[in-house]
């Protein structure tokens, strides 16, 4: 089942790369904070490296000022997200949650099948906005869309 506005984000851990790979949990990412977190179907991906993640850059300065942080999760490693962060030059205000074995993705209900494209399972293209790990704001793309996950839009709702 997806998850639901008003519901809690569920228990799970990430992977980061900062001197090595750390494990983060949902409680240190969202406890006690206003997060947005966007969810790509993968790193490096023509949409998600043109205009999803550089739609949150650019928009960063906005979700500050607003004490919003930001995360971008994807059903990547952590050296990939990584990897992507620097070549996107992506500042240090958004986190780079790496969701490998896509526990995360398959607890909130977001998974998909992309085998047809050599992908395996992925993260379907999503943004919601939790407060204190809880959803308050949540919009899922249909497939092949990009528009109610993109930073725009969410500023946008959360006028």
């Amino acid at each position: 089942m997806t998850i639901q506005v008003g519901d809690s984000l569920p228990n799970a851990n990430f992977n980061v790369l900062d001197d090595g790979v750390r494990t983060v949990d949902t409680e240190s990412v969202f406890r006690d904070r206003k997060v947005v977190l966007f969810g790509v179907p993968g790193a490096f991906t023509p949409t998600c490296s043109a205009k999803h993640l550089p739609g949150f850059v650019e928009a960063m300065p906005e979700f500050d000022r607003r004490g919003i942080e930001v995360a971008c999760l994807s059903v990547n490693d952590a050296f990939v997200m990584r990897a992507w962060a620097d070549a996107a030059e992506v500042p240090p205000g958004i986190r780079m949650l790496a969701d490998g074995n896509g526990e995360f993705t398959r607890a909130l209900g977001l998974e998909m099948d992309a085998t047809a494209f050599g992908m395996g399972m992925r993260c379907k293209r999503f943004a919601l906005y939790a407060e204190d790990g809880v959803v308050r704001l949540l919009n899922v793309e249909a497939p092949g869309e990009f528009r109610t996950s993109s930073a725009e839009h969410v500023l946008a709702q959360l006028d």
